[in-house]
């Protein structure tokens, strides 16, 4: 099922989506699922991907965003509404770090994990992930979130960083980075310190979305 086994981003705007929008999501997460049970192709692939793989390129001096994100909607016109959106978000934010910085910023590591709830049999992904060495060595890991709605909260920000920080163990937590693109804001555990209940509190979330779709799901046998 995909609720058990997710991106991380996914998981995060199915939770905290307001009641009835997450119905309308995860009725058509089972449709999905129920295709591919079937043996149908379901999805229309990611929308996202594109314009993540352009952002991280203009954030090593290769393709400019601006023109890579006209080439994308030109080439399909359905990303004419959200490609500014996430551009516009995601240069706000870039435009505002490299104010402090002359000096390029070189890629670092590729990360990516996997972490398991256990009791729940479910397993959140992290991937596509960020990673900037800046000009005096040090190294940012930054996890993009793509949504419109919701948008991040603190709380929501706060449960993201705590899964980060077990998922990825060996980058410091004070290096760890998670960004809302189409409002270019960043949240981090300096500026937004656990509170040591991310644990329990997200597992539960979680549960209770899995037995959501589980309740919604009976309406499809």
């Amino acid at each position: 099922m995909a609720l058990e086994s997710i991106h991380l981003r996914k998981l995060l705007k199915l939770i905290f989506l307001e009641p009835n929008q997450r119905r309308t999501a995860l009725r058509a997460e089972i449709r999905e699922d129920l295709r591919r049970e079937a043996g149908e192709e379901a999805g229309a692939g990611d929308f996202y991907t594109p314009f993540w793989a352009d952002a991280k390129s203009h954030v090593f001096g290769g393709t400019d965003l601006r023109r890579a994100t006209d080439s994308r909607i030109m080439a399909n016109p359905r990303r004419q509404n959200l490609y500014p959106q996430l551009r516009d978000g995601f240069l706000q934010w870039w435009d505002q770090k490299r104010r402090w910085t002359n000096t390029p910023f070189k890629p670092g590591k590729n990360y990516k994990a996997r972490f398991r709830f256990s009791g729940l049999d479910a397993t959140v992904k992290v991937e596509s992930l960020l990673s900037v060495i800046d000009g005096v060595g040090e190294e940012y890991v930054v996890y993009s979130y793509f949504a419109q709605e919701p948008k991040l909260t603190e709380e929501s920000a706060r449960l993201a960083l705590w899964l980060l920080t077990q998922a990825l163990p060996a980058i410091p937590p004070s290096q760890l980075r998670i960004l809302d693109i189409i409002r270019g804001n960043t949240f981090s555990i300096d500026r937004n310190p656990l509170a040591g209940d991310e644990e329990v509190e997200f597992r539960a979330r979680y549960a209770r979305l899995i037995r959501e779709r589980d309740e919604l799901r009976a309406d499809y046998l």
